[in-house]
């Protein structure tokens, strides 16, 4: 009775595979993010794994043993299917981690996102070479040569404002200048003044 038992079991997981399984039905406007996707389809695999290393087929390999220990038979597959199914998910896991899916899937899930407000059509090759050379480097060139006008005009500004800045600098040296050559000019009347004063001062009576 066991064994017919176990038979049973075996061959009703073999009959549930991915294809007589009922997913939830999905409304074709919804997204779904390719990260749900990929979660998805390592499910789909692990169930299409376990249906091909069904019980059945196990027992088939394993006649002998299984004829003496069924029950011990019957564990060793279960630890066998958890086991693969954990070591599977922890590389899928590993792989997520290292290649940084989440982050990528979402990033480009983000751009997919962004791209159906576009109104224009997307480009596509029109099988010239040259022309689909041109249509692809010259809106990046004139990017560029707009940046790099941009860029001298604000240089050719600085430049200007800098000039005028060194000009009053030197306007007011200049100021400078002709405020102390009048400055000595004055000292030097009043220095003459003074000898002057000093020597009429001296003059005997």
């Amino acid at each position: 009775m066991a064994e017919a038992s176990d038979v049973n079991v075996a061959s009703g997981c073999e009959g549930k595979g991915p294809e007589g399984s009922s997913p939830e039905s999905v409304p074709p406007d919804t997204t779904i993010s390719r990260m749900k996707l990929l979660d998805t389809t390592v499910d789909t695999f692990l169930q299409k794994l376990v249906a091909a290393g069904s019980y059945q087929r196990f027992t088939d390999c394993y006649k002998c043993f299984y004829q003496l220990q069924p029950e011990v038979t019957r564990r060793i597959y279960d630890k066998f299917i958890t086991q693969l199914q954990t070591s599977i998910r922890a590389e899928i896991s590993d792989i997520k981690t290292e290649g940084n899916l989440e982050a990528v899937l979402n990033a480009l899930d983000a751009i997919v996102e962004e791209s159906r407000d576009r109104k224009e059509p997307a480009w596509r090759p029109s099988g010239i070479p040259e022309k689909d050379l041109r249509s692809v480097t010259v809106p990046c060139l004139l990017r560029q040569r707009d940046a790099l006008q941009r860029r001298l005009q604000r240089q050719e500004a600085e430049n200007r404002q800098l000039a005028d800045a060194v000009l009053a600098g030197r306007r007011q040296v200049q100021d400078l200048q002709l405020q102390a050559q009048t400055l000595w000019q004055a000292w030097q009347v009043l220095h003459r003044g003074r000898k002057d004063l000093v020597a009429v001062l001296r003059e005997p009576e």
